[in-house]
């Protein structure tokens, strides 16, 4: 059996349950994307190149499906040019466009992994009424979900992380999506042995270590309330350090409008006048170090408007970090205040400092925080529940009882290491 992943970035949500699947006997996983080649965690992959894109010419509202086209033909053509290829199952990721054109050419059931649909008010575009989004922002939102009804009219299934993005698409599509998690690899994210020590420099048990966790620094996941936060708290108490790992940049939202040349880092220290010797900001962290960062964590403070919750807060309760969390969908889903972390008012600084000072001063708190994060995170996302559930709905995709049926195979392919 073979079965195709379709994502612009490897490994993206499918890396752990297509290295899960690979393990089969007689299941071969293939992923086609811009970004590897060769076997890479037990696929094998295959690169595509984009011809094109949206240009200037193209109106605002209409390049983000402009641009998915583009990438829908390039997987087309990549997959079509290689012979062997030919899936049982092809699985993809809805709003990039990667399997619209699929169903063209194989007569394989498509499931596709529905993250988000676009509105312009009751969630991130208007959350923050200090960022005003723009009219062409708005009317750009219904635009940008050209590409997910498309996949929604050409997918045999599809299923979404959590009830709150699925509650966001029409009901005509909401009805047919299951809720399932992408999963966390619990064999990764675990509570670890550490001394306290991160780029050569040992903390000693004194110190109060306060962690954020972002891919981007950006207004959509509260950077800019958590350097207030923070400047609020290390007015308070002279014990605390602040740990953030990510790096500047803007995945999600306009930033760039609001803070400019400047970046909104350097925008927020010169607004706050926060102690900058009291920050560590660590870059991008490989796994194994994020996991250690996360379990020498006495306070962990994760931050969203109404969006897609991030991988980073789950991994966080995994490694049993106590997690401060803003009061927002989908946040409120996982979280139950003072059970499995503490929720906090996202617009208010002076809350979100009380949070993380209550979790540093409670450590009675902090423990129950801990543990029961850690439990949220093994009955409820944990791989070990979720692929199960995942592996049931690929199967009945494909109207099979399950996954064990073998299948045709690509030629090996030279190994390179992730």
């Amino acid at each position: 059996m073979q079965i195709l992943f379709v994502h612009p970035n490897f490994p993206a949500q499918f890396g752990p349950v297509g290295e899960r699947l690979s393990k089969r006997e007689g299941v071969q996983c293939v992923f086609v994307s811009r970004n590897a080649s060769g076997q890479q965690r037990g696929f094998d992959c295959l690169q595509y190149q984009l011809r094109g894109g949206a240009t200037k010419q193209n109106h605002y509202c209409s390049r983000t499906f402009e641009n998915a086209v583009w990438n829908t033909h390039a997987v087309y053509e990549t997959c079509k040019a290689t012979k062997e290829l030919s899936p049982d199952l092809i699985v993809g990721h809805s709003g990039f466009g990667s399997t619209a054109m699929l169903a063209e050419l194989y007569g394989a059931p498509i499931v596709n992994f529905f993250e988000y649909y676009y509105r312009s008010r009751g969630t991130d575009m208007d959350f923050r009424p200090e960022f005003p989004s723009t009219e062409l922002d708005r009317l750009r939102a219904r635009m940008r979900n050209a590409m997910i009804l498309v996949d929604a009219m050409t997918c045999t299934l599809g299923y979404t992380p959590t009830h709150f993005q699925r509650n966001l698409f029409p009901e005509t599509i909401r009805d047919s999506l299951e809720v399932v998690h992408d999963g966390i690899e619990t064999e990764v994210w675990y509570p670890r042995k550490h001394d306290r020590s991160v780029n050569g420099e040992v903390f000693p048990e004194t110190t109060r270590l306060v962690t954020y966790v972002a891919r981007g620094f950006e207004t959509m996941r509260g950077f800019d309330q958590f350097i207030r936060a923070a400047k609020i708290l290390s007015d308070r108490r002279s014990d605390v350090v602040f740990l953030v790992v990510g790096k500047e940049g803007t995945h999600y939202g306009n930033d760039k409008k609001h803070f400019g040349a400047e970046g909104i880092q350097r925008h927020l220290f010169k607004e706050t006048g926060a102690d900058e010797s009291r920050f560590r900001f660590l870059g991008t962290l490989p796994r194994e170090e994020l996991a250690k960062v996360f379990s020498m964590s006495d306070a962990h403070l994760y931050l969203t408007v109404p969006f897609v919750l991030s991988w980073s807060m789950l991994n966080a309760m995994a490694c049993g970090a106590p997690v401060v969390g803003s009061a927002t969908p989908p946040v409120e889903e996982v979280i139950v205040d003072e059970h499995n972390g503490l929720l906090v008012d996202f617009h208010d600084p002076v809350s979100i400092a009380d949070g993380l000072e209550r979790t540093l001063e409670d450590q009675e708190l902090a423990a129950q925080l801990r543990g029961n994060g850690q439990d949220t995170v093994r009955e409820r996302y944990a791989l070990d529940v979720t692929f199960p559930k995942l592996e049931a709905l690929f199967a009945r995709a494909m109207g099979r009882p399950d996954l064990s049926a073998s299948g045709r195979a690509l030629p090996a392919t030279p190994r390179v290491d992730p």
